[in-house]
This record gives C-alpha cells, structure tokens and sequence, in this order.
C-alpha cells in the first residue's frame, strides 16, 4: 500500500481514540525506549527473527504512532491482559530479553492502557497500516581517507598517502564511509588545506614532469587545462561559471604553471572534489568507481555516463562486469574485508609479553593475510561465499602454521586442509578472528560472542545499563577461577544477564583456543605476586593452574545451535538466513555509506534472493547491489531499457 492511500486510514484510526491515546510518541514509547525493547527488537537486534520490529533510531513521530497501532496484532481482544504486549516484557511468559517491564510498576499500567485502547481496534489494524517502501535516499559522503589517497595517486601520479596524516576516521555501522559520520571538523579542514598546497606544489615541482597541462602555455590552453582537469577533479564537466572562476586563477598569476598549481590547490580543497555530489548520470558513475575501485571514475566510465548508459540495467551490467576485472577491484573490495572484520583492532592490539610472546606485527600481518587470501579465492573464484564459514582449509603461511601447530607451508598462502582433530574451519577457526577477540592477557567469550552477532548475524548488542559494574570476580590462589566460571556471575545476575546470556554462550564454545588462537586442552591461569606479596615474602613467584575447558557453546535465537568447535558453529552460521542477509547488509552499507532503513527490507530481501540463487557468488551479489535502486537512485524496475 502507497503511503497516500494508507493516510485517510491513519486518521480514521486514531480518530477512534482519546486525545491522550493516540499520541503514543509520548506516552507508552518513552517507556520502551527506556527499558531498550528497540535495541533487540529490530531488524539488526537479536530478536530480529520475531515478529516485532521496532521503528528507526529517532523516528519521527508520525512513524512512531503508526508503529504504536501496529502492535495490535500482539493484543488479545478477548482478554486484553493476557495479551503477548504485557506479558512478555513483564517477564509472565518466556521472553528472550527478560523482565523489561516491572510488575505492578508506573511503566506496566502505561502498558496495559495502550492494551486496552488496541483491543477496542480492528484485528486487521497492522495489516491496513502496513506501507511500502519510500523512496530511495541516496546518501551524501566525502571522500574516505583511503578514496582521496587513491583519487591523488590517479589524479596527479601522486602516491605519498597524504591521508595518513589526516585525523582519525570513526567507524560507524561497521565502516569508515558512513555519511552520518562524515562531517567536515576545523581540525580536518585544516588537513585537506595543508594536503591540497602540498599535493599542488609536488605536481609542478620542477615544472609540469607529470603532464598535467595539456597544451602550451597560453590563454586557450588555461581553458583547455581547467576544462579538462576540472572533469577528473570533479568527476563531471565544470559548469561555465566554474571555469571562468578557475581560469581567471591562472590570469591572476604571472607565471602560467604558477597559475595551474594554483588551480589544482583550490580544486582539491572544493567540495566538488571531497564529496560525492553530483546527483545525475556522473554522480553515478563516481558511486560505481568509488564502491568497485575505491576511487575516481575512468574515461571510460566517464563515457558511459555521458551516453546515458548508466540508465539502463544492460549498461550498469556491463560496466560492474567490465570493472570487476580491473585489478583495483580486487584491492577495493580488500579494503571492504579489513573494515567489515575490523583489522585496525587487530593491528593495535598487543598482548602480554610474557604469556606471548611470539605475538608481533608479522604474526599480525600473516593473521590478516590468510583471511585475506581466503577471501579473495571465494570472490574472484566465484565460489559458495558462505564457505568463508565452512572451508575446511586454509591459505597458510609460516608465522599461522606455527599456532596452528601444521607443518610449514611450501609456498606462503599454499592452500592447506585444516587437520579434522583441530576444529577449525572457516574465518571462525583462524587466527585473526580469535586473537581479534580476545584480551591482553586471555580469551573473551563475550567479545567473541559479540564479534559473531554484530559482524556474522548484524545483531545490534544492548550496552550495558549507566553505571553498571561489569568487573569480574578477581583470580585468586585460592579461588582460581576460569573465564567460564567468572562469567557465570554476568548469567546469575538479573541486571546482567538479560544481555550476557545473548553473547557469552556463543563465546563459550571458542575456550579451547587462546588469545592468539593456538589450540589448548587445558585453560592457563597465572597468578602474579603483587608488590606487598614480594615485599613481605608472602609470595614471591607466579603460581599456574591449568583448569578444565567446557566448550559447549550455543546461538540465542537460533534453533540447534549448540556447538563446541569453530567448524561446527561455522556450518549453522552459513546455513542461517539471519547471516547471509548479513553478509548482503554488510555489503549494503559499505557501497551506499549507510546503513539499511525499514523502508530497505524489500531490498534487502530482493538481494538476498539473487544471492542465495546464484549459490552465493559474490560477484552476483555485487551486480544485484549495483542495479538495484538502494544504489543507483533510480530503481531498477524504473531504469530504462535502452539508453537515451
């Protein structure tokens, strides 16, 4: 249903209510924002699979009150307070987030006069209120830190990675190029200023060596040079207004290549350059180049768009196809791989030198590298990607076969069958995503069990409550507890609980490897002397105990999930719709700089159909994100069949 049909039924709807009943923004929802229902119950929330979705992160009202009408479907009319919509959150019934709604409280008669007032409602409300999606909202970015440097190197031969020093990028929805996140702070303008006069000077040092002029110098040439660098700039031609501003730079100096190096500093501190903005056939074509090859667009992709190919689906197809063969696709989709699975953490991280020694950044590039590898072989030989779960193999190399404990490969990256006793498979059974998750100084079974629900399943985790004191119990000689054990505290506390039991199960059934992910019977507990202990000879040495591991571990919401190695839970992750939905979601959000709406379902759901089709090849899923209107704006059922 077209939201301009559904709209006399709103009024019609909360026309039958009180005043103060129909604004359920006001009312009833502060409460459930409160007691963080939305966190679990939405399309990314660990309670994704229910029926109960909750609105967008700051929804307008409007939407909210619509959300509220909906939620009659979960109301029994007959006998309102048996109703799912009290007796879950209340904690009467089995309900996954436990007790939200305090019995007998303030928030519980909120509740149930909401209830009320929807079970006086026809059955069919939800049904009537159901809308179709919106249109498609194209997101504005900027340039991302590794886009600029690789734009510079194929705008002016420059490869000095000027972004390196540019302030630090913040991940958000899992990526660097999230357009909520790109705002432009004093601090970075001031780093694209200095980088412009920089890159302008290096590109005219002794001269134009780099050819960026076109022409002998002249006044023809300084329209030609702003013409025709501009269009690379600015990924479209310059306007006529644009160029006589440009080429009047070059008229106010008395040198010509002082005029062009003058010219080539603005360009790039404009935000023509920095931001993706073009909304038009050229603004197109930059969000192709820029999601395949991390970079500008090449003449060729220029054409195209100037023809009106980029229209039609025929002409999309071609250029994805023709694009993915370039080799800057590989790199470009590498740099999806390292944000999606968080490599930056991996490379910061450090662990405790007497407990590992052997963990230094070439064990760190080799953890990386293998993933890689694997990744690569998956999508550009067209294979199951879901196999990223269930590959009983790896590409190894001499620094991971030393914590797998295999024999040294003969070439690095050789690919090598993971021995069936090691119970490993996949990117849950390597290296870099168990030392990813883990602590200084051991394993983390609820980093772990994090990692899986937010990057595998897409699963929004609730923070913890204001406040809340999430120490462990300390480890003791006489109380020499394993991380289990410890944990246990987080599963028997009711403030606790509700959000450790969606996550430390998973991480359970990872105990029998360590925090570099090398293989291990028995769990290793050093207790260190403190400084009073040594100075009162109370005890001067580390004592070690070696404790039993119980690695059974299990997947909240998933149905027989129970797993105690990688290669185990790796098959019921690659068989869950919830994680190749998120593989499409997390590809999603990458290629348009934000994350999916509500209002995206049928999208999603419309890609996660080719996908699955196509027995998971990538590169199919890569063409059905490409033609699909999340991407282009157009829609591809709208998208012309011909070019004009």
């Amino acid at each position: 249903m077209h939201f301009w049909r559904a709209r006399p039924i709103f009024a019609l709807l909360f026309a039958a209510l009180p005043a103060a009943a129909q604004d359920f923004s006001r009312t009833l929802y502060p409460v459930l924002e409160r007691v963080q229902c939305r966190s679990c119950h939405n399309d990314n929330g660990v309670a994704s699979t229910t029926r109960l979705q909750f609105p967008r992160e700051k929804a307008p009202p409007g939407e909210i009150n619509r959300f509220g009408l909906r939620l009659r479907r979960f109301v029994n009319a007959a006998d309102p307070a048996r109703s799912p919509l009290i007796e879950k959150p209340t904690g009467r019934v089995i309900h996954g987030g436990g007790e939200r709604i305090t019995r007998g409280s303030a928030d519980e008669a909120a509740l149930r006069a909401w209830v009320e007032h929807l079970a006086k409602l026809p059955e069919d409300t939800g049904g009537a209120l159901a809308a179709a999606s919106g249109p498609t909202r194209l997101a504005l970015r900027r340039l991302t830190h590794s886009q600029y440097d690789h734009t510079v190197r194929d705008l002016l031969g420059d490869e000095t990675r000027p972004a390196s020093q540019f302030p630090k990028e913040d991940f958000v929805h899992g990526f660097t190029n999230q357009a909520e996140a790109q705002s432009v702070s004093p601090l970075q303008a001031e780093a694209y200023g200095r980088a412009a006069a920089r890159l302008a000077r290096n590109a005219f040092r002794g001269g134009d060596s780099r050819g960026l002029v076109p022409c002998a110098p002249s006044p023809a040439c300084a329209a030609r040079f702003v013409r025709e660098f501009g269009r690379r700039a600015f990924r479209r031609p310059l306007t006529a207004a644009e160029a006589a501003r440009y080429e009047a730079l070059i008229a106010s100096q008395k040198d010509f290549l002082a005029g062009a190096q003058l010219v080539v500093e603005t360009m790039l501190q404009s935000p023509n350059f920095l931001f993706l903005l073009a909304p038009d056939d050229f603004g197109t074509a930059s969000r192709y180049s820029y999601f395949l090859w991390d970079t500008m667009p090449d003449a060729e992709l220029m054409r195209a768009a100037e023809a009106g190919e980029l229209r039609t689906r025929a002409g999309i197809e071609k250029q994805v196809r023709r694009m993915l063969e370039d080799a800057r696709a590989k790199d470009a989709l590498d740099e999806f791989l390292s944000q999606w699975l968080r490599f930056d953490r991996l490379r910061t991280a450090i662990r405790d030198r007497r407990l590992y020694p052997e963990f230094t950044s070439e064990l760190v590039s080799s953890m990386t590298e293998e993933t890689r590898l694997l990744f690569r072989y998956l999508v550009w030989e067209d294979g199951n990607f879901m196999d990223f779960f269930t590959a009983p193999y790896t590409h190894l190399l001499p620094e991971t076969a030393r914590v797998y404990g295999m024999p040294a490969p003969k070439q690095n990256g050789e690919r090598t069958a993971f021995p069936k006793e090691s119970g490993r498979a996949g990117i849950l059974g390597q290296a870099t995503f168990l030392a990813l998750t883990s602590k200084p100084a051991d394993t983390s079974p609820t980093e772990r069990g994090i990692f899986v629900r937010e990057h595998f399943l897409c699963q929004s985790v609730p923070p913890p409550p204001p406040g809340l004191n999430a120490s462990l119990p300390p480890v003791t000689d006489e109380k020499p507890l394993s991380a289990r054990d410890r944990l246990a505290i987080h599963l028997s506390s009711p403030v606790c609980a509700n959000c450790h039991q969606l996550v430390d199960p998973i991480g359970f059934g990872f105990e029998n490897y360590d925090a570099i992910g090398r293989f291990r019977e028995k769990e290793a507990v050093t207790i260190y002397p403190t400084a009073d202990e040594i100075k009162n000879r109370i005890k001067t040495k580390p004592t070690e105990y070696k404790l039993d591991i119980h690695p059974q571990g299990m997947v909240r919401g998933i149905a027989d999930s129970d797993f105690t190695k990688p290669v185990e839970l790796g098959v019921k992750l690659a068989a869950e719709p919830a994680c190749q939905r998120c593989v499409v979601k997390q590809l999603f959000r990458y290629a348009t700089g934000r994350a999916e709406e509500p209002e995206d379902e049928r999208l999603v759901s419309e890609i996660h159909g080719r996908f699955a089709k196509s027995g998971f090849r990538f590169r199919e899923l890569i063409l059905a994100l490409a033609t699909s209107e999340a991407f282009t704006g157009q829609g591809a059922r709208r998208m012309d069949p011909t070019p004009r």
